[in-house]
């Protein structure tokens, strides 16, 4: 399979080198060329299936041969060694935990994927690949964790000085090794804007091969998919009853999703769940894409005023705004009512949410006002810790802290202050 610039189709090149690059040379995503189909009866008999299985299932016709299958098979196994409970919250509403991993966030999964194709393609290159990141909370520290000690591979990871939790800034200034985190003066877009014009700055590209490890990078993106086809395996039902609501702010992850569902899984349905950052929102309403600065909230992962993955949905459903209403509703919510939810989840149902999927619970109530017989399944993106002081302010609550978070907690934190493009320019050109 080729992928090819949603700039320019003329130009197309191979998974290996969409990986490498990270974006096209005119600054656009890479798309795949096509989209290939499950086998025929595949969801059928999908809960008698290896959850190894069904993953490679869903991504081999991607990666082609660029990967040898059986390589493809062992990068699975280490990728998807964690659990993925499907938990019943109330009556015809479950979620899908997915912070099971190490750094106890989503993104775990996509970087890990990545870093191991990565990780494959630079055996026996002698140019080192720096790996250079913007992130909003959890990228930064999945992408950290995932490449740590890869050879070959250096990470420089830009994050939004103030606007991270703490946690999620220990998790990618303390690694030290192959990792540098650059603390920035600005917003996140601040990050992705200095990220992108790095990847054209021909005066550090003659000098640095670059990638990224955003969703905007094929191999963090589409491995996504994966958390819909382990939910269709272990929910027990009928899977066209089931809607996903994702709490949404890069729009990497509902983007997969809506993939497998073009690959054939029978979920008809997606809600994106924003926080006050609601451009999709205000587009599924009147159909006019206004990005606009983004705003801090309380699920800082999802402060996204452009996110680059809504490019990507609406090739998947042909620029089509209707093809697309059809398969897309999307909300947003305040802090307030964010909150709200939380101690509802808390008190009704006994179940600590953090704020992003307490915003992904917020979207299946808003969904199902209207289509009450629905089985709702928001993603639980974050461990509630990761969030600590908002879920010890909203629930008034000292949740355990897991040992893989408590471990780095009175770790000195090691970040480098950078305050515009120029300052991240220096940095590349001298180290």
């Amino acid at each position: 399979m080729q992928f090819y610039s949603l700039g320019n189709p003329e130009y197309k090149t191979s998974f290996r080198q969409a990986v490498i690059t990270g974006i096209a040379p005119d600054r656009s995503l890479f798309f795949p060329e096509y989209i290939p189909v499950f086998p025929k009866g595949f969801f059928e008999t999908i809960s008698e299936k290896d959850t190894i299985e069904i993953a490679f299932e869903g991504i081999k016709d991607f990666v082609g041969d660029e990967i040898p299958k059986e390589k493809l098979k062992a990068i699975l196994e280490q990728v998807l060694d964690f659990d993925f409970p499907l938990v019943s919250i109330e009556e015809k509403v479950s979620t899908l935990e997915l912070f099971h991993g190490p750094t106890m966030a989503f993104k775990d999964v996509g970087a890990r994927f990545m870093a191991n194709c990565l990780g494959y393609f630079s055996e026996g290159e002698r140019q080192e690949v720096t790996v250079l990141v913007a992130t909003s909370g959890d990228t930064g520290g999945a992408v950290a964790n995932g490449f740590l000690g890869v050879e070959g591979v250096n990470v420089v990871i830009l994050y939004p000085s103030g606007k991270v939790s703490e946690i999620q800034e220990k998790q990618l200034t303390t690694l030290g090794q192959n990792i540098t985190a650059l603390e920035v003066t600005g917003t996140f877009d601040d990050c992705q804007h200095m990220v992108k014009t790095a990847f054209l700055d021909t005066t550090i590209t003659q000098k640095r091969k670059l990638t990224s490890a955003n969703s905007i990078n094929v191999a963090r993106w589409l491995p996504q998919m994966f958390y819909y086809l382990i939910a269709c395996q272990k929910f027990q039902g009928n899977l066209e009853d089931i809607v996903f609501s994702i709490p949404s702010g890069n729009f990497g992850n509902i983007c997969a999703g809506m993939v497998a569902q073009r690959m054939g899984m029978p979920v008809k349905h997606f809600i994106a769940a924003t926080n006050v950052n609601d451009v999709v929102p205000r587009f599924m309403k009147n159909n006019n894409y206004e990005p606009k600065p983004s705003i801090a909230t309380i699920s800082n992962a999802m402060d996204v005023g452009d996110p680059s993955n809504f490019v990507r949905i609406q090739k998947l459903y042909q620029n089509d705004f209707e093809l697309l209403s059809e398969h897309l509703s999307s909300y947003s919510f305040t802090d307030e009512v964010t909150r709200k939810a939380m101690k509802h989840l808390y008190t009704n149902e006994n179940y600590i949410a953090d704020p992003h999927g307490a915003v992904g619970y917020l979207g299946i109530q808003s969904f199902r006002e209207k289509h009450p017989e629905k089985h709702g399944i928001f993603l639980e993106t974050a461990h509630p810790v990761k969030f600590l002081d908002v879920v010890q302010d909203t629930l008034n609550i000292e949740p355990e802290v897991p040992k893989q978070i408590a471990n780095i907690l009175h770790k000195p934190k090691h970040a480098i202050p950078v305050s515009n493009y120029e300052g991240l320019k220096a940095f590349l050109m001298e180290n």
